[in-house]
């Protein structure tokens, strides 16, 4: 089993070897929601790819700490609120408390700290600071601040651009800057709108100012990992890189980015249509469906959404979840979670989850040959493999988090299965095959295969 963690570095455009600046200690930010609308599958694989991440990283014996941000401050959250007619720090806790239900729903594990941009306009106002004291930032007297992007020459490195190629970076009025491509740190206030005051005059901050802070404040000057989504690299994590180097900091040593959620080939987004909110497909599958589903791609592979493919990958989990439950009745017990070293050798190469599923179905093959001979050790064998893969991916169905989601469907389809088998019985008992064949054909139908044993017949979901 190889024990070297291998990750993509989107700065290095490079798997590399995963070294921690402090050896059993790693820290992670991630880029959290802008609190403006529901959550829709597209923002919460995000939390899902880095979920998993986190979780093999503390299998493996590592202490983590796990920041994501919450954006309550921002022009889209000023629009809502027009546009809704409530406040904006409404709109902003409204959303928030959506996307925690949808973390909570799909297992995504609580950040260690979960910081909000309102919450840390000190450290923003302590970092503009520094960087106007140093030359990279000035203040041109109308309440804005901005960063000298030409200062920095490590510029648009992680998006491999040219800095000459941009357009200006926002729409504030041109004549303020000393380059169209200087974007803003800070905000100055409009009529209506939420201010803070600062040295330079009331506003609030720009997008990416809050994170080069949060991000110092909670994990240091340097730390092991930065991630988010591939839409995140420009310009946000781009200008994020120029405010904390030029503030002398050394930042994030991996720049991780999971690919989107795709609908027809395109980006799930608001803006084109076809946003499909986390609440709304929960009605349909369960959570730990959805986060199987969210999670078996490659962290950095574009993942092509359909409700036929959401389907058709609930049915297989359904499989798993069927071994288990009947392994767990031969055996007497649940069996300890066992990490195999192929498992752990997917994981450690770049975090290969589709690897670590065709080792599940294998465990699975291997395991219901084992059923069918009453074979405990083998039934064990798997069902611990099994379990402890799905552990790493946050999809164990024993996991007390999913006991509900487990009492309203799975425990409903035992008891209505095992009726059926009831009656199925009565009817061989009193010789009356066709009506028992009859029994199990209906069954089949709905896809569910009856398997008669000495030991007694087992169903499984075809």
């Amino acid at each position: 089993m190889s024990a070297q963690l291998k990750l993509y570095n989107t700065a290095s455009r490079a798997v590399e070897n995963f070294k921690p600046i402090t050896p059993g200690k790693i820290g992670i930010y991630l880029c959290g929601a802008t609190v403006q609308a529901p959550p829709h599958i597209g923002h919460i694989r995000s939390g899902v790819n880095f979920d998993i991440l986190r979780r093999w990283l503390i299998a493996t014996g590592n202490d983590v700490t796990f920041i994501r941000n919450v954006t309550d401050i921002d022009d889209k959250i000023l629009h809502k609120a027009v546009h809704e007619e409530i406040e904006w720090w409404a709109v902003a806790q409204k959303y928030e408390r959506a996307f925690t239900e949808a973390y909570r729903a799909l297992n995504v594990l609580p950040p260690t700290y979960e910081p909000r941009a309102t919450g840390h306009i000190t450290q923003m106002i302590t970092l503009m600071q520094i960087l106007i004291d140093n030359g990279s930032a000035y203040a041109p007297g109308n309440g804005d601040v901005y960063l000298e992007v030409r200062r920095l020459k490590s510029y648009l490195t992680l998006s491999n651009q040219k800095l000459d190629d941009l357009q200006s970076a926002d729409d504030a009025d041109l004549t303020n800057k000393k380059d169209p491509r200087d974007f803003a740190l800070w905000k100055s206030a409009k009529p209506g709108e939420p201010s803070w005051p600062t040295p330079w005059g009331d506003g609030r901050p720009g997008w990416h100012l809050e994170c080069s802070a949060m991000a110092h404040a909670y994990l240091g000057e340097t730390f092991d990992i930065h991630g988010g989504g591939l839409d995140l690299i420009f310009p946000h994590h781009e200008n994020e890189i120029a405010q904390s180097e030029s503030a002398g900091w050394g930042f994030a040593k991996i720049w991780m980015h999971n690919a989107w959620v795709t609908t027809s080939g395109e980006k799930m987004s608001k803006s084109l249509g076809n946003s499909l909110q986390v609440q709304e497909i929960l009605k349909k599958v369960r959570g730990i469906e959805l986060r199987w589903y969210l999670g078996g791609a490659h962290y950095r592979s574009m993942l092509e959404f359909s409700f036929e493919s959401l389907e058709e990958s609930a049915i297989n989990f359904r499989r798993i979840e069927g071994f288990l439950k009947r392994a767990e009745g031969v055996l007497g017990s649940n069996p300890d979670a066992v990490i195999s070293g192929a498992f752990a050798d997917a994981m450690n190469d770049d975090l290969a989850v589709p690897t670590g599923l065709a080792l599940i179905s294998e465990s699975l093959r291997l395991g219901n040959i084992a059923l069918a001979a009453n074979d405990k050790e083998g039934i064990l064998q798997s069902a611990a493999e099994i379990r402890g893969a799905l552990s790493i991916l946050g999809c164990d169905p024993f996991d007390p988090i999913f006991a509900a989601d487990s009492s309203t469907n799975t425990d409903i389809l035992d008891g209505l299965i095992s009726l059926a088998l009831e009656q199925r019985a009565a009817a061989r008992a009193r010789k009356d095959f066709a009506a028992a064949d009859a029994i199990r054909d209906q069954i089949a139908v709905l896809g569910v295969v009856l398997e008669d044993t000495p030991q007694g017949t087992r169903w499984s979901i075809s």
